[in-house]
């Protein structure tokens, strides 16, 4: 149904209409015409055009509305028996509770003022010190340090008239600063106990399943805080806290909205740390490194087991806390090597949508289609607001007709290799509208992503305006967005490419890029330089000087770009695995290594991926023998640092120099000569 307005009303008619198929069954889908395009000038009937140029568009929609649904996901389960703390000053919390107490357990947190006599909810008075958790875990604890505990406290209002200072008020507290030390207030509120002058501060801990923060400075400070949690300021922002608050008890489940691949991260290995792209960009702080210490044990076992000096690589993963993710998808966006995805569709259905909008739009004639991803709410808001102003305001053009609305979940769940992949496939730009949904680190992630597509696009010829951010954030921002949508379409390919997006990111990128070289309009460069922030492709540099050739890059590397050479010492490289997440630079013991960032092309990019020769070395020949083992500089180094050793004077010395069988020889021949174990 090319309608969404009238939506309600034609499920209506299907579910009374005799024979027809329930939607259950055979779901009906809407898709917009009319905003995205049929109120457009440009769409609307000419002498020239009788179809008003709408014609590919609507091909593209209804391709695009008949795909099927993309694979369920696993989802993540919330439980909320509705226990909720209610945090802030005195009034505005007791004013809370009041909306919320028919429907939820309350339990007051009062950091200021006083409260009426008569309290029906659990009160305590504190500082929130710290709050964790989400949906049916939140871990709260505050200090408490009064004599008077609130939850013990009767508020008969004795302790009030019986302090001769009046250091004690309505607010039930001891304002420690006016008290005499009389103890009268202790006196007579002897039956219940709540007063107790030797009480330390204590922490209290407690678990709640929702959190109304009502305080100026918010527990959580990130751009998405957890779910269960509200903070607001103001009388219009918790009425409606207060109405999400009374629906919040029970089971709910959402997607998990991420797929995590260990083998493929480039977080660290053996205590060092590469890439951390993910965990910096997550505005909900759902991700957290796991560097561990297993390298370096596993590697003391070994030794002590005799087996290999080097530590055997293990790798420190992410965690992702699906409770906390809200399926923004910037972290896959940012990954390099894919070792993270967006499951909510994944990149292969995305990829396929794409695909299917530009095949369709190609095939009824249309050209230069601009491919414009949006949010489904701010987003979807924001083009419908457009669409219906260009119907009453001849100043607004509208939707053009090569400019296709994609929804998207959020729109920093699609990136580089599924933009270059539609550039490749047909579309002449991929715009990206931006909203206030967007976190500022997924503006400053996609901006970043955006440049280096742009550089790989303007470096092989196709000139400059490919992909772009639009920002708008609401009405008065129509005619800036009426602007930008209706720029002039850059250079695409002269055959659309034909391949299918896959689930390996990396896979998706290299297909792109070969069919962007493939169909460049001119002679390419060897090397297309990269912006440094973020970039997922490029070479090493190795200062040959300063490098022994010890190897032990190799074994840090994740993505196996790095290789030796059984036959001979020499450290090999495949450009196209390397992901530039700078653990090889970090593992270094010479400092002999700096990424480049850049997008090799020499031999019509098949350079990049083959195995070639970044450093080698003339072997060190083990003087007993003969026998080729190590290099001739890491020897002469390793002789050098161990000169003064005492296990290495006279002809010891010569141990060093010798293969491994060798040294044990000599060891057993010359058995009264101190051997480097027994130091």
């Amino acid at each position: 149904m090319a309608c969404t307005q009238e939506q309600r009303l034609f499920l209506e008619l299907n579910a009374q209409t005799e024979g027809a198929a329930a939607v259950e069954e055979r779901p009906i889908r809407f898709f917009n015409v009319r905003e995205t395009g049929g109120w457009s000038r440009d769409a609307r009937p000419s002498k020239g055009q009788p179809q008003g140029g709408f014609t590919p568009k609507l091909a593209a929609l209804i391709a695009a509305a008949q795909l099927p649904d993309a694979e369920p996901v696993p989802t993540v389960s919330y439980r909320s028996g509705g226990r909720c703390l209610v945090v802030g000053p005195a009034d505005a919390a007791q004013r809370a509770a009041t909306l919320l107490q028919d429907r939820l357990d309350v339990t007051l947190l009062v950091t200021e003022g006083d409260l009426p006599q008569v309290q029906p909810q659990v009160v305590h008075r504190g500082r929130l010190a710290s709050l964790r958790g989400w949906l049916g875990a939140f871990d709260a604890s505050w200090t408490a340090g009064n004599p008077i505990a609130l939850d013990l406290c009767t508020r008969c209002n004795a302790c009030i008239a019986a302090c001769p200072e009046g250091a004690i008020d309505f607010s039930y507290q001891v304002d420690l600063s006016a008290c005499r030390s009389h103890r009268d207030c202790v006196r007579v509120c002897e039956a219940p106990g709540a007063i107790d002058f030797g009480r330390a501060e204590d922490t209290v801990e407690q678990r709640f399943d929702l959190v109304l923060d009502l305080q100026r400075d918010a527990a959580f400070t990130m751009h998405q805080p957890p779910q269960g949690y509200f903070h607001v300021r103001d009388d219009a922002a918790l009425l409606k806290a207060v109405v999400e608050l009374r629906d919040a008890v029970g089971d709910f489940e959402k997607p998990k909205f991420f797929r995590y691949q260990q083998n493929l991260c480039a977080h660290s290995r053996n205590e060092q740390v590469g890439c951390q792209a993910c965990i910096d960009v997550c505005s909900a702080r759902a991700i957290r490194s796991d560097a561990s210490l297993k390298g370096k044990l596993q590697g003391k076992a070994a030794r002590r087991e005799g087996g290999p000096a080097r530590p055997v690589p293990v790798g420190g993963a992410i965690v992702v806390d699906p409770h906390l993710c809200v399926g923004c998808g910037a972290c896959s966006t940012v990954c390099p090597s894919g070792a993270l995805t967006y499951g909510y569709p994944g990149p292969a259905d995305q990829g396929r949508r794409l695909r299917t909008m530009l095949t369709a739009y190609g095939a009824a004639g249309g050209r230069d289609a601009a491919l414009l991803l949006h949010s489904e709410k701010a987003g979807t808001a924001l083009i419908d607001d457009l669409g219906r102003a260009a119907r009453v305001d001849a100043a607004i053009r509208g939707v053009p007709p090569r400019v296709l609305p994609v929804a998207l979940w959020h729109t920093a769940s699609v990136g580089l290799e599924l933009w270059l992949a539609a550039i490749a496939q047909g579309a002449s730009q991929v715009w990206v509208l931006l909203t206030d949904e967007e976190a500022p680190e997924y503006r400053e992630a996609l901006a970043a992503q955006m440049a280096i597509g742009q550089a790989i696009l303007s470096g092989l010829g196709y000139g400059d305006g490919h992909l772009r951010l639009v920002t708008a954030r609401d009405a008065r921002d129509l005619p800036a967005l009426d602007a930008a949508l209706a720029a002039p379409a850059a250079r695409g390919v002269t055959r659309a490419a034909t391949f299918s997006a896959q689930a390996d990111k990396r896979a998706t990128l290299d297909l792109a890029i070969d069919h962007l070289l493939a169909q460049a309009p001119q002679p390419v460069p060897e090397a297309i330089p990269l912006p440094t922030a973020g970039a997922p492709l490029g070479t090493l540099k190795i200062d040959t000087n300063a490098c022994t050739l010890c190897l032990s890059c190799i074994g840090a590397c994740p993505e196996k770009a790095l290789a030796d050479n059984p036959e001979q010492p020499q450290l090999r490289f495949v450009e196209k695995n390397c992901v530039q997440c700078g653990l090889c630079v970090k593992t270094c013991p010479e400092d002999a290594i700096t990424l480049e960032p850049r997008l090799w092309l020499a031999d019509g990019g098949k350079a990049r991926k083959s195995l070639r020769v970044l450093a080698e070395m003339e072997p060190w020949r083990c003087v007993k023998c003969g026998k080729p083992f190590g290099t001739l500089r890491a020897i002469e180094n390793m002789v050098a640092k161990l000169a003064g050793h005492p296990a290495f004077q006279g002809t010891a010395a010569d141990r060093l120099k010798m293969c491994g069988d060798c040294r044990v020889i000599d060891l057993h021949t010359n058995p009264n000569e101190v051997r480097i174990t027994d130091l």
